[in-house]
């Protein structure tokens, strides 16, 4: 994940290549050059950990109802203008509070909390990959499942060894347009669909958020380009979250998400042919709820985080399918 050239060391993480000189970090902050060597120094100090539903990272395919352990350090290699978590990604390591979370007894916290799967979450989960990843090996030897909720923004090397033990993926697609992921991210749209396609080939569940903000990527158009991009490269089965855009961090100049927006674009995405296509931070909607694709028929009933009902068949091997019309149901359900 690094190279050296003199006391410089270039980080090999992520598609920014940080070249880094002694003391100094990266743009994520937290990889830092200590004599000559790349140290991540967040490593086993998270800054956040919480048990949450499945439901909020958003997960609606993966072992719907259950509880997961939530963990983050600070750090993030995007800078992101609508950030809702910028209080913990755009943080500096040496000032951040922090619980002293070794891989061992992180694991040890999820059995105890019976949750059967960690995430790796809120800031991103890329720039403090040795932890991510030595936790993740620890989690799945015991048996417990490892989901990464992420921007996508790593080189494929290194993701190799991380997909290799993680479950799922909630991949955030931002945006469909390169100048806009540099205008407003500071980042570049072909890495993410990089690791969105390598992430699916490794095996790993993915599901995709894509924050629909006004006037910035709430075009019908380029909207639909990128469901079809979805279909094509991902698949029709990927779920795909629609979440509410509000005001906050550097973009408070700009309104909530009318609710008709993201109506009228579930209704576009589903038209391109994505078979699950859903609404978030819109509580009550219809577009929580997980239905059979074939017939209409409800499967998951949602509202807000919490599942009041699970209407899914399992066949003799193990797979799930609608209770009328017997057709398969992708994701991971129990």
């Amino acid at each position: 994940m690094a190279s050296k050239r003199g006391l410089e060391v270039v980080c090999e993480l992520c598609p920014k290549l940080c070249r880094i000189a002694p003391g100094k970090s990266g743009e994520c902050r937290v990889r830092v050059n200590i004599d000559g060597e790349l140290v991540a120094v967040t490593y086993g100090f998270p800054s956040a950990i919480h048990v949450d539903p499945v439901e909020k990272k958003p997960f609606f395919h993966f072992m719907p109802g259950s509880r997961v352990v939530s963990v983050a350090t600070v750090g993030c290699n995007l800078h992101c203008k609508n950030c809702q978590n910028w209080q913990l990604s755009q943080q500096n390591p040496e000032v951040a509070e922090t619980y002293r979370l070794g891989p061992e007894r992180l694991v040890a916290l999820a059995r105890r909390e019976a949750c059967p799967s960690i995430a790796y979450t809120y800031a991103e989960p890329i720039v403090f990959y040795e932890y991510t990843l030595d936790v993740s090996r620890r989690a799945r030897a015991v048996g417990l499942k490892n989901l990464l909720v992420t921007a996508g923004y790593g080189n494929p090397d290194p993701m190799k060894d991380l997909f290799a033990v993680t479950d799922a993926a909630n991949i955030d697609l931002k945006f469909f347009d390169d100048a806009l992921y540099r205008q407003i991210c500071d980042a570049s749209l072909a890495p993410i669909l990089d690791f969105i396609v390598q992430a699916k080939a490794a095996g790993v569940w993915v599901e995709l958020t894509n924050l629909v903000i006004p006037t910035l990527n709430d075009d019908e158009k380029n909207f639909r380009k990128m469901c079809r991009w979805i279909v094509r490269d991902v698949g029709a089965d990927t779920p795909l979250h629609l979440s509410r855009f509000s005001p906050q961090y550097q973009l408070k100049n700009l309104p909530p998400t009318p609710v008709s927006t993201l109506v009228r674009l579930r209704a576009a995405a589903k038209a391109e042919g994505l078979r699950y296509v859903y609404v978030g931070n819109v509580p009550g909607s219809e577009g929580e709820n997980t239905c059979c694709p074939h017939d209409g028929t409800l499967l998951v009933r949602r509202q807000g985080y919490h599942v009041s009902e699970v209407g899914l068949e399992f066949g003799a091997d193990g797979r799930a399918c609608c209770p009328t019309c017997k057709r398969p149901i992708p994701g991971v359900w129990r």
